[in-house]
């Protein structure tokens, strides 16, 4: 059941070095591409990149929660045209999550690393650090970068005692079920 898959993944920031199969690529991309989009805009595109220089330099892309990039086998920079769609943000999103699902789902791990609104250590922003490097067209934006890989170590889900379940509001705001 698609409930299990939820309960196990977690974020991995801690990979081997085990290559990922083609055959898993190809399911990874797929379910990029099959991503739903606001309208079937598809503002969406997708960088793989495995050249372990330009992942250390992903890594580097901000201070704080990128450099479990470097050690990742395949990083996916997930890219949007704010000229394609006003909702390119939420389409990028969806875009991961079906990434990271799949990944979860084929057995590898996975770690999502916010780009968009954060800054490079240089003070510019992080997708202006990046443009040059990914040879980005000015009017994208990267909303995210996706690590991927076989995890190093097994991680145990979360318990279902510790979901937030003061989250949940019936009808109106604070009214509980």
């Amino acid at each position: 059941m698609f409930i299990d898959l939820l309960r196990r993944r977690r974020s991995i920031r801690n990979f081997d070095s085990r290559r990922i199969e083609p055959e898993k690529m190809d399911l990874l991309i797929e379910a990029m591409l099959r991503s739903p989009t606001s309208k079937g805009r598809r503002p969406w595109e997708f960088i793989i990149v495995t050249d372990p220089e330009i992942r250390a330099a992903l890594a580097a892309a901000k201070p704080k929660g990128a450099s479990f990039l470097g050690g990742a086998p395949v990083c996916i920079v997930i890219c949007g045209n704010p000229d394609t769609s006003d909702v390119w943000i939420e389409d990028c999103a969806v875009a991961a999550t079906m990434l990271q699902l799949t990944a979860e789902d084929v057995g590898l791990g996975s770690c999502w690393s916010q780009i968009r609104g954060r800054q490079h250590a240089t003070g510019i922003s992080a997708t202006s650090a990046l443009r040059q490097l990914l040879q980005l067209p000015d009017n994208f934006q990267i909303a995210s970068i996706i690590g991927i890989g076989y995890p190093s170590a097994s991680v145990l889900p979360n318990p279902e005692e510790a979901l937030p379940v003061q989250k949940i509001h019936e009808n109106r705001y604070n009214h509980r079920r």
